[in-house]
């Protein structure tokens, strides 16, 4: 017979056991990263392009080089890439060549001076 104290207990081994089994294919992927070289004096917002949407990766800062890490849900096997470099205080946008990327790859993107 199933006591409440015992329906509790089994619910909580049940709960417990759904929460740390499982894990996301995206989870055992290693980092992919975007290493921007910026040789140019203003500050760049840099954007994953993906179709017609923009994902913010982050700021790479004139003059310097920054590593980005690139979301996982957007590598998958060999994906193809292109990145937007949006200047801070400038209206140039230049936008990378289709570059093919796979899980755990360092991409390089090197921004000439203007």
């Amino acid at each position: 017979m199933i006591t409440r104290r015992n329906f509790v207990c089994v619910a909580a081994a049940l709960v417990l056991t759904a929460c740390g089994g499982a894990r996301s294919p995206a989870s055992d992927q290693p980092p992919t990263t975007l290493r921007v070289e910026n040789q140019g004096f203003l500050d760049m917002t840099i954007y994953l392009l993906v179709g017609s949407q923009r994902v913010r990766l982050g700021i790479a800062t004139g003059n310097s080089t920054t590593v980005m890490r690139i979301p996982s849900q957007y590598v998958f096997g060999a994906t193809s890439l292109r990145f937007l470099a949006d200047p801070i205080g400038g209206n140039r946008t230049p936008v990378s060549e289709s570059i093919t990327v796979s899980p755990g790859d360092e991409v390089g993107l090197i921004i000439p001076p203007a």
